[in-house]
């Protein structure tokens, strides 16, 4: 099990993750998402031990990151972002040197380094210099260092980044099948590929965690909208005034001339509106027939784009809150020293006029 608790890394001024807390349990599939700059790989440079926190405790298995290094960091393989390997080195030797560096027992590390090519599908190209590699392989080969050891927590960083469609769909099926027998964090832009293979979501934005929920969860919560996506022939062009048949339409957008005479158009609706009994109803009436309609599928994009979005704003709406309270805070401080100021000048002029008037009435007893 993995425990981050109150967590916070600081650059400077710069804040790059705010007292951030998660726990992610034995077997999980866990995606950590997060726009660019979010504090993804902080935090997973954080929880391998790469860097120190600035705040919090982070375990792995129960051992401190921090004061038990060496245990916590044995139960980890870490692939990062950028797949950093030795392009000298031959596939083998890059995870016999893996081996050693994990301190795999020397009787064992012949069978776990045959294991290890061939469950990451490197076993044709293990004599090959790293260099000559493509990008692909080159991703399996940073896996399999990661693998080496049998870790229990598997951590990804962005692990297809740059790769085709045949090559993203093996890495894909090879991380579900890492999944049956480790814990595995995984951080990636392409939210499908997080749908399909992880279990749990943990969004971050600007140093904070805004979601922690499974993505199926995640796209119910973030509705607000049903959307509907309608295939009608419409030879009178009856769709363009929908809206006056069908008022709790919110939108009526054509997506495509189809070949066969046919269009496709997206209806919007609030949510509370489910618009397909009314579309069976009112359509034929209009000489609208209808092909097909079907609601359209929510996904992961669409409810990370919502939380993204709405927490941005709130954020941007609290700074300018802030700043307007702060230069009221200000104005008003400075009111109060200009008070301040003319009643000290007050009283001064006050307590010179009072002088004067001491001074002339002694001059007028000396004649």
């Amino acid at each position: 099990m993995i425990e981050v608790k109150n967590v916070t890394k600081k650059y400077g001024n710069f804040v790059a993750v705010d007292n951030i807390s998660f726990t992610v349990n034995d077997g999980e599939v866990v995606g950590l998402l997060g726009p660019n700059g979010a504090g993804k790989s902080t935090t997973m440079n954080m929880i391998t031990g790469f860097i120190e926190p600035t705040e919090g405790t982070i375990k792995v298995n129960g051992y401190d990151v921090l004061s038990q290094p060496a245990k916590a960091k044995k139960q980890i393989g870490y692939m990062p972002e950028g797949v950093p390997l030795y392009s000298e080195l031959t596939v083998k030797e890059f995870v016999e040197y893996m081996a050693e560096l994990k301190k795999v027992p020397r009787k064992e590390r012949k069978d776990q380094i045959s294991k290890i090519l061939y469950e990451t599908g490197i076993e044709d190209v293990a004599n090959k210099l790293i260099r000559n590699l493509s990008r692909g392989y080159r991703q399996r080969v940073s896996l399999a260092g990661a693998l080496i050891g049998n870790p229990e927590v598997i951590i990804l960083d962005e692990p297809t980044v740059g790769l085709d469609p045949k090559q993203i769909t093996e890495i894909r099926q090879l991380i579900k099948r890492l999944g049956k027998k480790h814990t595995v964090i995984l951080s990636s832009h392409i939210l499908s590929e997080v749908s399909q293979i992880c279990e749990k979501v943990i969004i971050i934005n600007k140093g904070k965690i805004i979601a922690v929920d499974t993505p199926d969860n995640l796209e119910k919560k973030t509705e607000n909208q049903n959307v509907i996506l309608l295939t009608v022939e419409d030879k009178k062009n009856n769709m363009n005034n929908l809206k006056e048949d069908i008022p709790e339409m919110s939108e009526c957008k054509l997506i495509k001339d189809n070949n066969d005479g046919t269009k496709q158009y997206m209806i919007k609706s609030n949510i509370e509106f489910d618009l397909r009994k009314k579309m069976f109803e009112i359509l034929p009436k209009k000489d609208i027939t209808i092909f097909e309609l079907k609601n359209a599928e929510k996904s992961l994009e669409d409810a990370f784009i919502t939380l993204i979005d709405t927490n941005t704003k709130e954020r941007e709406e609290k700074e300018k809150a802030d700043n307007l309270k702060k230069q009221e805070e200000k104005e008003e401080k400075k009111a109060d020293k200009d008070n301040q100021k003319r009643e000290e000048k007050e009283i001064k002029t006050e307590k010179e006029k009072k002088t004067k008037t001491k001074e002339k009435k002694q001059k007028g007893g000396k004649k």
